[in-house]
C-alpha cells in the first residue's frame, strides 16, 4: 500500500502503550472507526481508562480534545455553544461550545435528556452545528467517543434507536487481568500521572492531511462481490430473526462494510476476508437490533443472536 495503513497504526500502538496498559483491541477497534469515519460508543464500568484513551487517540492524531459530562440538565446549548451579543460591535459573535473539537469524549451519555442527546446527531452525522440558523463547519477529523454506564440505571434516559444506529460500533469495556492491573499499579507507583500526558512524551503520529491520504488508501480495499452479497444476506437474516423485533438497517450494512475495509488494511491486506465480517459484526450490530421480550426472557443477548445470524448465513468461500 502506498500510504502503509499497517505500520501507521504498529506507530500508534507504541505511543498508546505509553499511557494505556492491555485495552489492545478496545484500541484497535477504535482506531477502525476513525479511519472508517464513524463514532464509538462504550458500555463499561468507571475506572477502565475509557477517557485516557480518547485522549490518547485526540494527541495521536494532533488535534484537540473536548470532554462534556452528560447530566439532567445538560442543555444543547452548552453543548453546541450560542450567539451573544457583543454590544461593541452590535453584533452577534458565536460562543462555540466543545463540539468544536477533534476526539470528543461525550461522557455518561444516556444520562442527558433525549432532546440534548439529539443535539449531537447533527454533529454525528452531517459534521456541522446549525445555531441560529447558521451553520458551522466542524473541524476534521472528527469522532465521538460517547460512554454509558451499564450498572447505574437510575436517572438515565435509553439512547433513541435514531441515534444508537450513528454510532459505528458499540465497544464493551470490561476490567482488565490481574497481571495488566498490577502493572496499571506499578505505573502509577513509579509516578504516571493520567492528568499530565504531556510529561510521559507521547507524540502526534499524523495530521489531518495525512489522515484522509490514510483514508483514501482503505477506500482501494479490494472487496469482492461475494463479501457484499455476504454482508447484506446477514442484515436481511436479522431482519427476517424470529428473536428479533428491529434487525440490521442499511446504515449497519455500510459500517460493517467500511470498517471490514478499515481492518483489512490495519492487518496489512488490501482485500476482505469473510473473517473481517464475521469478527466485526458483533461490534456493529449489538446496539442496532431490538430483541423480542421472550428472546430476552430466554436470557438472549444480542450478541448471541449475532452469534445465531453467523453460524446460519453461508460463508462466502
Amino acid at each position: 500500500m502506498e500510504h502503509n495503513v499497517q505500520t501507521i497504526f504498529d506507530r500508534m500502538k507504541t505511543e498508546v502503550q505509553k499511557a494505556v496498559v492491555g485495552q489492545t483491541e478496545l484500541f484497535e477497534l477504535i482506531v477502525v472507526g476513525l479511519f472508517s469515519g464513524g463514532h464509538i460508543l462504550l458500555e463499561g464500568v468507571p475506572g477502565t481508562a475509557k477517557t485516557l484513551i480518547a485522549k490518547t487517540l485526540a494527541k495521536l492524531v494532533s488535534g484537540e480534545f473536548s470532554r462534556v459530562q452528560f447530566t439532567p440538565d445538560l442543555m444543547p446549548s452548552d453543548i453546541l455553544g450560542t450567539s451573544v451579543y457583543d454590544a461593541n460591535t452590535n453584533e452577534f459573535n458565536l460562543k462555540r461550545g466543545p463540539v468544536f473539537t477533534n476526539v470528543l469524549l461525550a461522557d455518561e451519555i444516556n444520562r442527558a435528556p433525549a432532546k440534548t442527546q439529539s443535539a449531537l446527531l447533527e454533529c454525528m452525522e452531517e459534521r456541522q452545528v446549525s445555531i441560529d440558523g447558521v451553520r458551522h463547519e466542524l473541524q476534521s477529523p472528527y469522532i465521538v467517543i460517547a460512554t454509558q454506564n451499564p450498572v447505574e440505571y437510575e436517572g438515565t434516559y435509553p439512547l433513541p434507536e435514531a441515534q444508537l444506529d450513528r454510532f459505528i460500533f458499540k465497544l464493551l469495556v470490561d476490567y482488565p487481568g490481574q497481571e495488566v492491573e498490577n502493572q496499571i499499579l506499578l505505573n502509577y507507583h513509579e509516578g504516571f500521572d493520567a492528568t499530565r500526558l504531556e510529561s510521559i512524551g507521547i507524540q502526534g503520529v499524523f495530521d489531518t492531511v495525512s489522515l484522509q491520504e490514510y483514508k483514501d488508501t482503505i477506500q482501494h480495499v479490494t472487496v469482492e462481490s461475494s463479501i457484499i452479497n455476504y454482508i447484506v444476506s446477514l442484515a436481511e437474516a436479522s431482519r427476517s430473526s424470529n428473536e428479533l423485533i428491529l434487525g440490521g438497517s442499511p446504515r449497519a450494512s455500510v459500517s460493517l462494510l467500511l470498517t471490514s475495509k478499515s481492518y483489512a488494511a490495519l492487518k496489512g491486506r488490501d482485500y476482505i476476508i469473510p473473517d473481517d465480517v464475521k469478527y466485526l459484526m458483533p461490534h456493529v450490530y449489538r446496539h442496532r437490533i431490538i430483541l423480542k421480550p421472550e428472546a430476552e426472557i430466554e436470557g438472549l443477548t444480542p450478541d448471541d443472536v449475532v452469534d445465531r445470524l453467523l453460524a446460519e448465513v453461508e460463508i462466502p468461500r
